[in-house]
């Protein structure tokens, strides 16, 4: 089963352990994948999005977001 929920910058960064203004500023520099949806003028990610991106993320040395 696919996991449907969408993520704010505040449960991206949470995953991932940063701030989201970090979050934020990835995406402001195309570091971040598009959103799968904006809502009122807020982008969301679904979860396989976000683990896709974590996966490939540079840096990550195989490190796996909890």
């Amino acid at each position: 089963m696919t996991d449907r929920r969408l993520w704010s910058y505040k449960e991206i960064a949470a995953h991932i352990r940063v701030q989201p203004d970090t979050v934020r500023s990835y995406r402001k520099h195309g570091l971040l994948p598009p959103p799968d949806r904006v809502e009122g003028g807020k982008p969301y990610w679904y979860a396989e999005t976000v683990d896709a991106w974590v996966a490939s993320r540079p840096g990550n040395r195989g490190r796996r977001a909890e």
